[in-house]
């Protein structure tokens, strides 16, 4: 459920239909020709070690907005979204590239942002475990994260909250 905004006034038609027809047509996924998702050249040792993830996550809120406003999400609450890596970083994602970024819904049940989450803990503990190779996994998320987190988790998603994050 996304919140508008009217500033006390009503809303025509037409501006409702432009807001309809500006949201992505797939909310639980990203749109692919925005977020195809990117990659870097990492290390697994290093990306495996505890805190990799937190000590290169460093985008700024200009390219937060300029994600946000890609996707054409005006006068929404973005509480409600988890400005998400596609390909997580913890299995090599792009930490600041903006094709690597989308703005995931938090209320898309059941699909939320928090599902995906708990798909990318179990990703990045196979991938360390030597359980799953790393190209496969990232290819796999990048893909389709839904049909990722059906193969590597489950088919039915729990509300999760990751304990344990990389």
């Amino acid at each position: 459920m996304l919140r508008i905004s009217t500033g006390g006034g009503a809303l025509g038609a037409g501006a409702i239909m432009w807001f309809a027809a500006a949201q992505p047509a797939d909310a639980i996924r990203p749109d692919a020709a925005l977020t195809p998702g990117a990659v870097e050249d990492v290390d697994p040792a290093v990306m495996c070690q505890v805190g990799y993830s937190a000590s290169i996550r460093h985008y700024d809120w200009k390219l937060r907005n300029r994600v946000f406003e890609s996707y054409h999400l005006f006068n929404v609450d973005r509480r409600d979204f988890e400005l998400d890596h596609l390909v997580p970083i913890s299995i090599g994602g792009a930490p600041n590239d903006p094709k690597n970024l989308w703005p995931q819904s938090r209320l898309t049940e059941p699909w939320t942002a928090e599902v995906k989450d708990a798909l990318e803990d179990v990703l990045h503990r196979e991938v360390c475990a030597g359980q799953v190779p790393l190209k496969e996994a990232q290819d796999a998320i990048r893909t389709d994260w839904i049909a990722a987190y059906k193969k590597y988790v489950g088919d039915e998603p729990e509300r999760f909250v990751a304990h344990e994050r990389f």
